[in-house]
């Protein structure tokens, strides 16, 4: 099961947009476009599949706070999210359909719609309803009885009935754990007392935190469990940094671990507080990216932070390569970076009087240009729209 489409309508800039969710896309565009209010939604998303969207709601300043201008100035305090999500079966080919629309009262906001269906069965004329609830008033599939059943617990109304129905139940399962699992990483702090430049617990994990947290014992445990991952990363350090041997992990105390960076040039290895930004937050990105716990769902904000262009085609092919089997959705500014996609890849945002609009560049008519120029150059000329 994976994401293949979304529409919004009324969050932020996104009055009504489409996106079709391909396995790596690409968002540029300049500064309040809307890129991050689409990284946001499956923010939202994420957190309400735990949930916590009261609490990502009350974080943001309530409902009324992440409409959109034109819904306030309409007085229409509705916003709405629909995702369609391909399912591998034998019995059809038809996508399993999310839908929720909120509104905003008051005092707070209600859940005034939720749907999950599915046409599982085409020769039958309406798709099954795995989850159908209006107003505080749910009802759900159960297997056993073939019918919508109403919840013989406490439901709490102010979150998704996604979050709550039963666990044993597969197709809503699979979309919570989905949504749950998303993974958002933006700006990482590499200041002299940032976590990454700090010593860090060994911990069983593989995949370094938001905020550089794990990463030495994601790298350890990458190497003692999968060697040929831990080969591909140190191979990639190679790519980006020719003096590069190789790391270690040394004990510094109390089950604490630090990295120590070997160059062939230098008789001592480097610690992380005498590592540059970009050397952290590349090996950063690297290990987030081939975790081999890395989620189905992967979204990047501006990756590009203190990375050397040749650091970003190094990114570009990874994010290409690893694309295949999950999906990732960035947001960036560098041309550097997207000089080495594919325009089916790279999705220009742009903003016309509050409303934002996406658009896919292989869509664009830019065939002719791509023969004498690449996609970073088209869009510095202003060929592609959503200036750098």
């Amino acid at each position: 099961m994976k994401p293949s489409c979304l529409n919004v309508r009324n969050f932020r800039s996104l009055s009504d947009v489409t996106l079709n969710i391909s396995d790596l896309t690409v968002m540029i565009g300049p500064n309040g476009a809307g890129k991050t209010a689409v990284l946001e939604v499956f923010q939202l998303l994420q957190r309400a599949s735990q949930q916590e969207m009261a609490s990502y709601l009350e974080g943001r300043g309530g409902i009324l706070a992440v409409l959109s201008k034109e819904a306030v100035e309409r007085e229409e305090s509705r916003m709405s999210i629909a995702l369609e999500l391909d399912v591998e079966s034998t019995k059809s080919s038809e996508p399993l359909i999310y839908r929720v629309e909120l509104a905003g009262e008051q005092i707070g906001y209600a859940i005034a719609a939720e749907r999950l269906t599915w046409h599982d069965k085409p020769w039958l004329p309406d798709p099954k309803k795995y989850i159908f609830a209006e107003h505080g008033r749910i009802r759900y599939f159960d297997p056993e009885t073939g019918k919508l059943v109403a919840p013989n617990w406490d439901y709490v109304t102010s979150e998704l009935a996604l979050a709550q129905v039963p666990k044993m139940y597969q197709e809503p399962e699979q979309l919570r754990s989905l949504l749950a699992s998303t993974a958002h990483h933006s700006f990482l702090d590499v200041g002299p007392r940032s976590i990454i430049r700090l010593p860090q617990a060994l911990t069983p994990i593989t995949r370094p935190g938001a905020n550089g947290e794990n990463l030495y014992s994601a790298l350890y445990n990458i190497r003692a469990l999968h060697p040929a991952l831990y080969d591909r990363i140190e191979a990639l350090m190679s790519q980006g940094f020719p003096e590069f041997r190789h790391i270690e992990f040394p004990v510094v105390g109390a089950g604490q671990v630090t990295l120590a960076w070997y160059e062939s040039n230098l008789h001592n290895p480097l610690y992380p507080n005498q590592l540059s930004e970009g050397t952290l937050r590349f090996l950063w990105l690297v290990t987030i990216l081939l975790s081999p716990s890395a989620p189905a769902l992967t979204l990047l904000d501006e990756p590009e932070v203190s990375l050397h262009p040749e650091l970003l085609k190094l990114l570009a092919a990874l994010l290409q390569d690893v694309s295949a089997s999950r999906q990732i959705i960035v947001a960036t500014h560098a041309p550097d970076l997207i000089r080495w996609l594919e325009p089916e890849e790279v999705l220009v945002v742009e903003k016309t009087q509050g409303r934002t609009s996406l658009t896919r560049a292989a869509d664009m008519d830019i065939e002719d240009w791509l023969e004498d120029y690449t996609l970073s150059d088209l869009w510095r000329m202003g060929n592609l729209g959503g200036r750098p």
